[in-house]
């Protein structure tokens, strides 16, 4: 009795289970990531400018969070740089599992015991913001980056 080797799966198989044509993936990933940029950009702009780092460290402190100050500074730095860089598609990989890291932090000090709707001070925005940014560090910014510019030149000097 003979048997096969299942056959790998290609990129090109699986853009075949989902026939969305490639201009139609890559604006829609440039539009989602031009709007998740712009969501983390006003959540770090709020952080550091609008409230200031030092009130954000008093809230921060006020939940637990260790080194408080130095944490606000973190997180809303990682909020608006890497929304920033997430709008351009550059360093999606490094901004994503900043962002993620951020929102984990968000989720446990302060949105965990107070249920599921952002309304009630609870977890759906941070689990939203966190998930979406790492699907795009999983799966790449798109065509449409600064990121995918730079493999283009490199694989053409290649």
């Amino acid at each position: 009795m003979t048997t096969t080797a299942p056959r790998p799966v290609s990129a090109t198989t699986e853009t075949l289970l989902l026939p969305v044509p490639g201009l139609v993936r890559d604006l829609g990933l440039l539009i989602a990531r031009a709007l998740l940029g712009v969501v983390l950009v006003a959540h770090g702009w709020e952080k550091l400018v609008t409230n200031g780092a030092g009130a954000t460290g008093e809230f921060f402190d006020s939940v637990g969070v260790p080194a408080a100050r130095a944490a606000a500074v973190f997180a809303g730095g990682v909020e608006l740089v890497g929304g920033l860089l997430l709008i351009l598609g550059l360093l999606t990989p490094i901004v994503a599992a900043l962002v993620v890291v951020v929102m984990v932090g968000a989720y446990l000090f302060v949105h965990q015991g107070a249920g599921v709707y952002a309304a009630s001070g609870g977890w759906e925005l941070v689990a939203v913001i966190g998930l979406a940014v790492a699907v795009f560090g999983l799966v790449g910014p798109g065509r449409y980056s600064v990121d995918s510019l730079l493999a283009r030149r490199r694989a053409a000097r290649a």
